[in-house]
């Protein structure tokens, strides 16, 4: 993954059809967890990486999307920090924005076969959105991604 793939997709993020058919998605996706009702008692565990023992994965044109639509970006410096950058107390404070690893996991036991299920199939169609617009496909852990989206916005000329 390279600068230029992170440009591609910060540039792909604002294109008002791409970010149109992953917020599609996105609304898919609860549908299907308003019908399921999956418990949440907002914890945030889920944000505590480390501590929970799991780790949030990402495409990079979800990291872009999540850091073109941010309204104030956290320092780089954070993303070395233990758990999400965005957790405040318990909560999310990019609720709405947040990629797909998060409005899919529950800590909810009975949540997990469909969890895996829809991540699999959402995680196909977020895929061929990668493919059908030309876009590099690379899937990784949610704060390496962001750093390298945030970077190319912070320098748009960078080449790292």
């Amino acid at each position: 993954m390279s600068a230029d793939d992170a440009r591609r997709w910060i540039e792909a993020a604002r294109d008002p059809a791409i970010s149109s058919a992953l917020d599609a998605f996105y609304d898919a996706l609860r549908l299907e967890i308003e019908a399921l009702a999956p418990v949440c008692v907002a914890s945030g565990k889920c944000c505590h990486f480390e501590a929970y023992e799991h780790r949030l994965f990402v495409t990079g044109l979800e990291a872009a999307t999540t850091a073109v639509r941010l309204e104030s970006r956290p320092a780089l410096s954070a993303l070395d920090e233990p758990g999400c950058p965005f957790q405040v107390g318990r909560l999310c404070s990019v609720h709405t924005i947040r990629p797909f690893g998060c409005r899919v996991y529950y800590c909810d036991p009975k949540a997990r076969d469909w969890m895996e299920d829809a991540s699999e199939r959402y995680l196909r169609a977020i895929r061929a959105l990668h493919e059908a617009h030309d876009l590099t496909y690379h899937y990784g852990e949610w704060r390496s991604m962001l750093r390298i989206v945030l970077g190319v916005l912070d320098d748009p000329t960078s080449s790292s």
